[in-house]
């Protein structure tokens, strides 16, 4: 006998607002949840994505940055080269 057997209003409570995965015997068998709750999910994994898809691209940018020798180890060189670019793009 499972929970959802046994305390179905309990899974559809928790279902309102997240997640829910039944097992049986350890071994996943079932997911519940709200469409509210699914929508939100399917949201937040997006966001996840599109943060991991710029996260990558920005390492990306900087490990060919470094290689090209578009770098410093100075924060007042640093400081200049921003205000350099400043110049160049006002």
């Amino acid at each position: 006998m499972t929970t959802l057997q046994r305390n179905p209003g309990q899974v559809k409570s928790a279902a309102q607002d997240s997640v829910v995965r039944i097992t049986e015997q350890g071994v996943g068998a079932y997911v519940f949840c709200s469409e509210e709750a699914f929508e939100r999910r399917i949201a937040a994994e997006r966001e996840d994505a599109a943060f991991e898809a710029r996260l990558s691209e920005a390492v990306g940018r900087g490990i060919a940055d470094i290689e090209a020798g578009r770098f410093t180890t100075s924060v007042d060189d640093a400081f200049q080269r921003a205000a350099e670019l400043r110049r160049e793009r006002a």
